[in-house]
């Protein structure tokens, strides 16, 4: 214990020791110049730490989609394909449709093989299921050799097959998109103000048109037009705002990017592709209520913006300053090391570059210094003494 407190208050102090090898030097100038090297090019050129970063970017998006169909024998426009109409960042275009027509609210058979029956005990276990189209009254139906439910009926059918609509792939999206840096106070807009409305998006032609055509959309995603036309997806179009305000603010223009948001769903047996139900209701003559039921598979649109902005800063950049002059002393830290611990003579490396020294050492020397003052002082007296002496009997 009395080992562990005198270790504790103890000081350590630096000393130097110049190591003469050549393989010692050359690491430590290579260490040195990697760490130097990371911060110029990686910290202060790639990622510009001298920079104060804005990454509370304030966004707002309209969309708009142009384009005419035909599906079942009908032409449709952007209110009847587009879900939600009011515009907004996240929106659906419809592609296919299957449509039970005439429902009305009473009782009737869910079909599906797995609401088949012959008594009513067969479907006492649905009784409080979510996953048919009504409410089961727990009744069998022998006739139809289906479980009776009460709601809209007649049922749905959803395995009949229908085709999607293809005109799809030729319709635009428009995507107007303002950004806002609060830090900087800077507004931009995804497009000048000189565009042609008349352009089409291409990455490399033409990269900050914002029109945008279906299928080049999907080509861009890497997804097939008629899969994803059938059975419906998710699609992301991602809007990037990476501004650099040391220069001029005009160069602050966003890019995109698209890709595929439920593909980690795609080979999944549940839920495959995208689809949702809505319902359009009527009034008959003798004011009973019945209703158009549509189950809508479409291509779900995500419009998603992100980024950042940076300025120089006199903070950051002194931070970074120093941050880089003391990391180069970690080149120090791996030569101690490998001097310590693998070269040949390392005992005697440890032996120069550290020295014990305790209360005991150091009034040990104190007193043999004093000592050493004392006798030379006494040796002086004696002298004096002498000469005065001699001086004297002379004088005799």
């Amino acid at each position: 214990m009395w080992g562990i407190i005198t270790d504790f208050f103890t000081y350590e102090t630096t000393k130097s020791v110049v190591v003469k090898s050549w393989l010692v030097g050359t690491i430590n100038r290579f260490m040195q110049l990697l760490i130097i090297v990371y911060f110029v090019g990686w910290v202060f050129l790639h990622e510009k730490a001298y920079q104060t970063k804005d990454t509370g970017i304030e966004s707002a998006v309209m969309t708009k989609v142009k384009g005419f169909g035909r599906y079942n024998n009908q032409v449709m426009d952007v209110a009847d394909y587009v879900v939600p109409q009011q515009g907004t960042s996240v929106f659906c275009i419809i592609t296919r449709l299957i449509m039970t027509h005439n429902q009305t609210q009473g009782l009737c058979p869910q079909y599906g093989k797995n609401y088949r029956c012959t008594h009513d005990s067969d479907c006492d276990k649905h009784l409080r299921s979510h996953l048919a189209n009504g409410i089961f009254t727990g009744r069998c139906l022998t006739e139809d050799g289906q479980c009776e439910i009460e709601g809209w009926c007649p049922t749905e059918n959803d395995t009949v097959q229908t085709e999607y609509m293809e005109e799809v792939e030729n319709f635009t999206i428009f995507i107007k998109n303002s950004v806002r840096f609060a830090l900087f106070d800077i507004t931009r807009g995804n497009f000048p103000r000189t565009i042609d409305i008349n352009c089409m998006y291409d990455p490399v032609g033409n990269p900050y048109c914002p029109v945008f055509r279906v299928g080049d959309i999907l080509r861009y995603a890497n997804e097939s037009f008629s899969a994803i036309a059938y059975k419906g997806g998710q699609i992301g179009i991602h809007i990037r705002w990476m501004c650099n305000f040391d220069q001029p603010v005009e160069n602050c223009k966003p890019t995109f990017s698209f890709t595929r948001l439920d593909e980690a769903f795609e080979d999944n047996n549940v839920s495959k592709g995208y689809n949702f139900r809505f319902a359009k209701y009527y009034r008959s003559h003798d004011e009973e209520e019945y209703r158009t039921l549509y189950k809508a598979f479409g291509i779900h649109f995500d419009v998603m913006v992100s980024g950042n902005a940076g300025k120089f800063d006199v903070i950051p950049t002194l931070i970074n300053i120093v941050a880089a002059c003391t990391s180069v002393g970690l080149a120090t830290v791996l030569c101690d090391i490998i001097l310590l611990n693998f070269l040949r003579g390392a005992e005697r490396y440890k032996a120069k570059k550290f020295e014990e020294v305790s209360d005991t050492d150091i009034t040990a020397e104190v007193q043999s210094q004093s000592q050493s003052l004392q006798t030379i002082r006494n040796e002086g007296k004696i002298s004096d003494d002498s000469g005065s002496f001699s001086n004297g009997r002379q004088r005799h």
